[in-house]
């Protein structure tokens, strides 16, 4: 239902913007509001390379218009606004997917106060554009495993975000949301991290549960005991301390931090509403292109690969060894919802990750492009844009699912 309209526009700028999830989930936000509350004033997107890999960029601007966004490696771009030789809007809400890496820092030169990231670290340009632009709110969208990531000191990097931003004056709340538990046609299991410019003085445990944007855009019930803990301002510090001997993370799923004091639990969803699901994306199998059908050649293949294993193999200088795993539903079930989408899933191979499902006439497929853009809540043919098929897939793979913006920013507009 349309919510009050709210007054104030909320300037967003975009980094590693992809072909644009984050932009097609807050306009769709001011669709249901019946406002325009956000405006995308600032893009970027680039992928190391040539010419041609920038696909996903050439998408962006098809649908925005031309000069919607910036095609540089946003370390130039930043190392270029600090010297004054580029400008960068003001805006007051900066959204981005990036990678999960090693975040680990190292004290400047001189033992000042700056940090040093890796070289190549997306971390850090997100800290670099916070530090030069101090917007009011941040939304950033990163894989599960950040949380627990590295094996050597569980849960560093994920700390070390949270010093930074403590550092810089952000409350931080943060949720692992899985798509499919809130409706979404996908199982799709991301780390969602909100955070506030000097926010007010947060009740933690009414903030992780009920009162933050997070907790109210995608409501938890906490299972088991919460954990309380504290980290440092000094991100150095924690790069180099924090988790050490530790088997296991202290993050769990859910949580928040305020002036380095961190609440975290294990959530559990709360939804009632409308789930969809693979099948309401399928196209008919009439309108299904020939080369998506699997020959009957192959399909012994994706038998094998679907299925459990237990057996001994052989590595080409003859070591031999045991490999087990476990098996993947074949043919995918339209009334469940989607696995997760991979940047592999174009191409004709076999594989044990791509989707295979059944037709009626008894004959398996693979997913066309336009059902995967729909599968990440992308209107259908959004890749449609020159790109070919495994383009169109690898950009749907590393894309969020654009629901997932659209309600933080309806619980946003509401508290303006």
């Amino acid at each position: 239902m349309p919510t009050t309209p709210a007054k104030k526009t909320i300037r967003i700028a975009e980094l590693f913007a992809g072909v644009g999830g984050f932009r097609v989930g807050f306009e769709r936000a001011n669709d249901a509001i019946g406002n325009d509350v956000f405006k995308t004033v600032w893009a970027d997107q680039w992928e190391p390379g040539t010419e041609k890999k920038q696909f996903a960029w050439r998408c962006y601007e098809s649908h925005f218009g031309e000069g919607s966004c910036v095609n540089e490696d946003i370390n130039i771009v930043l190392d270029q606004a600090r010297a004054g030789e580029r400008s960068i809007p003001d805006f007051d809400l900066l959204v981005g997917g990036f990678p999960c890496q090693d975040y680990s820092v190292a004290k400047t030169l001189s033992q000042a106060a700056g940090i040093n990231g890796k070289k190549g670290v997306l971390w850090w340009d997100i800290y670099g554009m916070l530090e030069l632009k101090k917007p009011k709110y941040v939304l950033l969208e990163n894989v599960d495993r950040l949380l627990k990531s590295p094996a050597s000191q569980r849960g560093r990097d994920f700390a070390i975000i949270l010093s930074c931003l403590y550092q810089l004056g952000y409350s931080v709340e943060w949720h692992v949301i899985n798509a499919a538990d809130y409706g979404m046609p996908q199982k799709r299991r991301r780390t969602y991290i909100f955070a506030e410019l000097k926010a007010r003085k947060w009740d933690l445990e009414h903030h992780l549960l009920h009162d933050g944007v997070l907790a109210s855009a995608f409501p938890i019930e906490a299972e088991g005991k919460a954990s309380t803990f504290s980290i440092s301002d000094d991100p150095h510090e924690v790069s180099e301390t924090f988790g050490l001997g530790k088997e296991t993370s202290p993050f769990l799923l859910d949580g928040v931090m305020q002036k380095g004091q961190v609440l975290t639990c294990k959530g559990v969803s709360v939804y009632d509403g409308d789930k969809r699901t693979l099948g309401d994306v399928l196209i008919p199998d009439d309108r299904v292109p020939p080369e998506y059908f699997v020959s009957e050649k192959d399909l012994p293949r994706w038998e094998y690969l679907k299925g459990s294993k237990s057996e001994e193999r052989v590595t080409k200088t003859g070591h031999r060894w045991h490999y087990a795993e476990g098996s993947m539903a074949f043919p995918d079930l339209p009334e469940n919802p989607a696995r997760t989408i991979v940047t592999g899933e174009g191409g004709r191979t076999p594989s044990r990750f791509k989707h295979i499902i059944k037709c009626e006439d008894g004959r398996y497929r693979r997913l066309v492009p336009d059902e995967l853009d729909q599968i990440q809540c992308f209107p259908k043919g959004w890749t449609d844009t020159g790109m070919t098929v495994g383009q169109r897939a690898f950009c749907m793979g590393n894309a969020l699912v654009t629901e997932i913006p659209e309600r933080v920013g309806i619980e946003l507009a509401k508290r303006l």
